[in-house]
C-alpha cells in the first residue's frame, strides 16, 4: 500500500504530468517525482514532447546521486522498450531506485511490461495508485490506444432551440466571448481540428488557436478539411501550407486512419451538421462538447441531422462529465458509454 508521503508525491506528479497536455502527443502525459529515504523530493520532471526525455529521465537527472535508495512515484508504468529514448525501467534500475509506485499501467504491447522488468531486478513495485486520476488526465490517449484510432470530440455551439445559424446563414456570434475562449483552449489541447467542405465554403475558417492564456503551452493543431471538394488556394485554413491536410474522402474510417498515420491521437470535429452527423452515425464519437446560449433563433440550421432513430429508445445518451456556466452560456461535456467508445446510434455503420 502506498504511504501518505507517496500519495502526496503522486498528487504532485499528476500536476506535473498535466503540463504536457497540448505538447506531448502522440505520447501520453507523464509526471515523475523521486522521494528520498528521508521523505524529501530529490527530483521531479514531466514529459513535454515526443522524442525528448521522459519524466523519469528528467527526475533522475535532477536527483543525480540522490536517486540511489529513492522511491520513484510515476503517473504511468515506466516504459520497458527503446524508442526515441531509452527504457525508463532500466534507467531507474541503473540509478539505484529501490521502489517504484505508479498509477496507470501502460497498455502498449511494446512499451508496456516495465513493472515486470523492475521486479525482476529486485525493485519493489506497486501499481494502481490514484489510477483513476491518471487515466482521467490521459483519457483521450488511453481511448485512442484501445481503439486504434484518434479520440473523437464533436463540438457544437447552439441556441437554446438547437440552431447553429439563422435562415440567412449568419451565426456569429451565438455564444459569448467566454464560451468562445473555452473553445479555443480546447483546440489547443487536441492534435487536429476538422471541418467539412460545406463549413469551409460557408465560413472560410482559419482553425487557428487564439486568445488562450499565456501559461498554456501547446502545439498548433493540424488543420483538416474533409470532403471531395477541392480546397481553394486562397482558403484561410491553408495558412502558409504547414500544418494543413485535405482528406479528400467521405469515408470516416479512412479519414481517421490517415490521421492516425500522421500521429494524430485526438480530433476535434468542428464541422457543420453534415460532418457531425456522419461521425455520429458512423459510431466513432467519444465525446460531445456542447455550448448552449440563452437565445431562441426559431428557424435556420440545426446542429445535427438525421441519426436514423425512430423512437426515444433509439436516442444516443451520454454520460455527463461536466456542466459549467461560461458567462451567460452553459457548457455540457458528455461521453458515450461502453467499452468501444462508439456512440450507440441507431442505423450507424
Amino acid at each position: 500500500m502506498a504511504t501518505p508521503r507517496e500519495l502526496e508525491a503522486m498528487d504532485l506528479a499528476l500536476t506535473l504530468a498535466a503540463r504536457g497536455l497540448g505538447t506531448a502527443s502522440p505520447n501520453p502525459v507523464v509526471g515523475c517525482v523521486l522521494v528520498g529515504a528521508d521523505g524529501t523530493v530529490v527530483g521531479s520532471g514531466w514529459h513535454e514532447r515526443a522524442g525528448l526525455a521522459h519524466a523519469e529521465a528528467l527526475a533522475l537527472a535532477e536527483a543525480g546521486s540522490a536517486a540511489r535508495g529513492a522511491t520513484a512515484v510515476v503517473t504511468l508504468e515506466p516504459c520497458a522498450h527503446t524508442g526515441r529514448t531509452g527504457p525508463c525501467a532500466t534507467a531507474l534500475i541503473d540509478a539505484g531506485v529501490v521502489r517504484v509506485v505508479f498509477a496507470a499501467a501502460d497498455p502498449g504491447s511494446i512499451s508496456g511490461g516495465g513493472a515486470e522488468v523492475l521486479r525482476a531486478a529486485g525493485v519493489d513495485v506497486e501499481g494502481a495508485v490514484l489510477v483513476s486520476e491518471s487515466e482521467s488526465i490521459n483519457h483521450a490517449w488511453f481511448t485512442a490506444q484501445r481503439l486504434g484510432r484518434p479520440f473523437v470530440t464533436v463540438k457544437m455551439a447552439t441556441s437554446l432551440d438547437g440552431r447553429i445559424a439563422a435562415v440567412d446563414g449568419s451565426s456569429r456570434w451565438i455564444t459569448g466571448p467566454a464560451a468562445r475562449a473555452d473553445a479555443h483552449r480546447r483546440r489547443a489541447m487536441v492534435d487536429a481540428v476538422i471541418v467539412g467542405t460545406g463549413t469551409l465554403r460557408m465560413d472560410d475558417p482559419e482553425l487557428s488557436v487564439r486568445d488562450v492564456a499565456d501559461d498554456i503551452a501547446f502545439d498548433a493543431p493540424l488543420r483538416v478539411v474533409m470532403g471531395r471538394t477541392e480546397v481553394p488556394s486562397q482558403a484561410r485554413v491553408r495558412g502558409n501550407g504547414e500544418g494543413f491536410v485535405h482528406l479528400s474522402t467521405h469515408d470516416v474510417d479512412a479519414a481517421l486512419a490517415q490521421l492516425w498515420e500522421l500521429d494524430v491521437r485526438s480530433v476535434l470535429v468542428e464541422g457543420g451538421p453534415t460532418l457531425t452527423t456522419a461521425f455520429l452515425r458512423h459510431g466513432v464519437v467519444d465525446e460531445v462538447v456542447a455550448y448552449v446560449a440563452p437565445v431562441l433563433i426559431g428557424s435556420g440550421g440545426h446542429a445535427i441531422g438525421d441519426l436514423g432513430g425512430v423512437s426515444i429508445d433509439d436516442a444516443s445518451r451520454l454520460n455527463v462529465v461536466s456542466i459549467d456556466r461560461l458567462g451567460d452560456d452553459v457548457l455540457m461535456v458528455g461521453r458515450f458509454d461502453g467499452t468501444t467508445g462508439h456512440a450507440p446510434v441507431a442505423g450507424g455503420a
